[in-house]
Parts: structure tokens; sequence; C-alpha cells
């Protein structure tokens, strides 16, 4: 939920990745964005930013954890005409030095883009075609004065690794047919590699990398790392709830049969909610029927649980990942190999399968989120 009064905005409930889009496209029309956070865990953004510069998190954050995962290199290309004079190319090299990809990053707010975050391809892969894909990333930054660095807060840099997990979507491509390429698969799958890829910003040696003062070159605090991490998981029983609610609101409305008469929506709701108990007047949920515009006219028609079950998906890949030595080529390889390369060439939940060697289970989400508590070790 958001109170918006002149420019400020305070954020009073919901986080995630629907959360922080939402954050990132008040921040990217000159707005103030705060939260409890902040009484909670005594967590300033003002404190972090001087340790999140975008060109440090850029390299040594978001390119330092591909290359060490899957072993890709990138170089940037001053050459290669470009739509903005903001937006920046790379040419991306595979483990064998050769040509794979190129990638786009288009940072910086202005006046004529679209607020929040996207993923795209000018080319798609295709082996039928003989293409080689040149995808982009879409940010809103705020642009620094000239002569100044471009500081980030961490959802920035969340974004940063999430927009990014698209990309290699695209990259790692390596299908036949263009239709069937990249993150051409179902709804609930196309937010699992992002959404994947988040983990990275927090993996201590990656963390560690980029997480340096622009000025001192000085690591950040453990003190004020321990508060990025605790504030991760604040009021997540309340977000965890009312997005429930409202995917299942959105699967109740998309599962009437075509003979059921018309019904009453402040009937109808309740009732649906009562049926899933999930009926918490202290938590509603996130949409209201009667403006519930995402399952009507933006294509989400019972596919409003996608995020969550893509969460799902994310957090028992990456206990795959912890339960097998962690962040190792080997693991990288097989990820890229078995979930990046095929696009929509397979049925999701059969590719998963094969990866993880069983279906996901919602435990690692609810210890990521902190609904259970975390196993020691």
């Amino acid at each position: 939920m958001l109170a918006l009064a002149s420019k400020r905005v305070v954020v009073t409930g919901g986080s995630g990745f629907l959360g922080r889009h939402v954050v990132a496209a008040f921040q990217s029309r000159g707005c103030t964005v705060s939260a409890p956070r902040k009484a909670e865990y005594d967590l300033d953004e003002s404190q972090v930013r001087p340790y999140f510069e975008l060109d440090r998190v850029l390299r040594d954050g978001v390119f330092f954890a591909a290359n060490k995962l899957y072993g890709i290199t990138f170089k940037e290309r001053r050459d290669v005409p470009v739509y903005h004079p903001d937006v920046r190319v790379f040419e991306v090299s595979d483990i064998d030095g050769k040509p794979l990809a190129i990638f786009y990053a288009d940072f910086f707010s202005r006046p004529s883009k679209s607020g929040g975050a996207w993923t795209g391809a000018f080319v798609g892969q295709s082996k039928l075609l003989g293409m080689k894909p040149a995808v982009y990333n879409v940010e809103n930054f705020t642009k620094p004065a000239p002569g100044q660095p471009a500081l980030l807060s961490f959802t920035d840099v969340t974004t940063m690794f999430h927009e990014f997990g698209h990309a290699l979507h695209g990259m790692f491509s390596n299908v036949k047919y263009p239709t069937l390429a990249g993150s051409t698969v179902p709804r609930d799958f196309v937010e699992f590699p992002s959404q994947f890829n988040e983990h990275w910003a927090l993996e201590p040696s990656v963390f560690a990398n980029y997480a340096k003062h622009y000025q001192t070159g000085a690591a950040m605090p453990i003190t004020l790392v321990d508060k990025i991490k605790k504030s991760r998981t604040f009021n997540q029983g309340f977000a965890t709830t009312e997005y429930l609610g409202a995917a299942l609101l959105d699967m109740a409305w998309h599962t009437l049969p075509p003979e059921a008469p018309l019904q009453d929506v402040n009937t109808f709701e309740p009732e649906a909610l009562s049926r899933y108990h999930i009926n918490v007047p202290e938590v509603p949920p996130r949409y209201h029927t009667t403006y519930f515009s995402h399952i009507w006219g933006s294509g989400y028609a019972a596919g409003y649980y996608a995020y969550l079950w893509s969460e799902v998906l994310d957090d028992d890949a990456y206990y795959w990942f912890r339960e097998h030595g962690g962040m190792t080529r080997a693991n990288g390889q097989r990820y890229r190999t078995m979930i990046l390369s095929r696009g929509g060439t397979e049925d999701p939940a059969a590719m998963y399968r094969e990866f993880r060697g069983r279906d996901p289970v919602v435990e690692p989400l609810l210890i990521e989120r902190g609904l259970t508590a975390r196993p020691p070790g």
C-alpha cells in the first residue's frame, strides 16, 4: 500500500519484486520513498548509498558474479550505435573467448522514458537464423550531476541483479527456433531466472567485491551489512498474506465455470477468500476485485500468482547451490545448461525437476522471507 503526499511516498506494506518496482517507479518521478524499516532497523539509505557506486556494482558485482558462475567476460564497446547517449554497450564473450551476445544497459531516468525496470531483446537467439542475442536492461536510477558518481540504494542494486538475470536468460539461450528462445516461457517461469540472480547480490564473496565506499574504497561496516540483511524480512507476514489474497482471488474469478450465474462482487470476494482460509480483515488482499486491473486488462488473468511461484523456484534452486558447494563454475554450468539455455523448448516443471532432482518445495521461501526459523549451519 502507498500513501502519497506531495513528493513523499511512504511504503506501509508489500515488498519483494513487485514492491521494489513500485518504489523504483516513484523514485524515477523524483519522489522520496521511506518505510518503517528505518525505525525498525535503523537502516538509513543515505548510509548505504556511498558503498554502492553504479559502475562498481556493475563491474565488480553483477559482471563479477556472472563470470564466477558462468565464465563469461564483458568488454565495453563505444563504437556501437545507441538510441540515447546514456546507453552503454558491452560485448559478451563465452568461456572459450567466442562472442556470445551484445548487452545494452540503459540505467538512468529521463523525461521521455517510462518508469520502472524491464528487459528485452533487440535480436533474439536462433540457430535456425544463425542469430546471436542482443539484449538490454532498462532501469530508472537517478542520474548524478556532471562529474559526480551515481550512488544506488540497495533496492537499486537488487534491481540490477534482477534484470541481469533476465538478460542471462536471453544470452544463454541455445535453441533452434526464435519463438522459443530466452524468456519465451510460461509467465510463472519468466521471473525465476531473474529472481534467482538476486541471491548473488548478498553472496559474501560478491558483496565484499563491490560494496566499497566510493571515496575511500573501504568495505561496508559489518553492522550496516547486518541491517540490510535484517531489513529484508521486515513485514513479510503482511506482504505474503496480502499477495496470496490477491492471487487466490484472481484464481477464484477465473476458474468460475462458463455457466456460472452473474456474481455479486461484495459477496463473491469474501466467500472466495474464506474458502482459501485467507479472509483476514487486518490484511486485505493487495487488490480488491473492483480495481484489480492486472487480471482484467493486463494479461494476468489466472496468473497473478506467478511472481510468488517463481520465488518458490528461485529460493529452492538457490538452496540446491548451497547444498552442492555454492557459487562454483560447475554449479553455474549445470544451471545454465539445464535451465537458462533451453528457453521454451521443454515443459518448465519437467525442466526444473531434472535440474533439482525433485519438485520444488516451499520451505526455502519461508526461510528466506523470515516466516520460519533458519536452520543452523
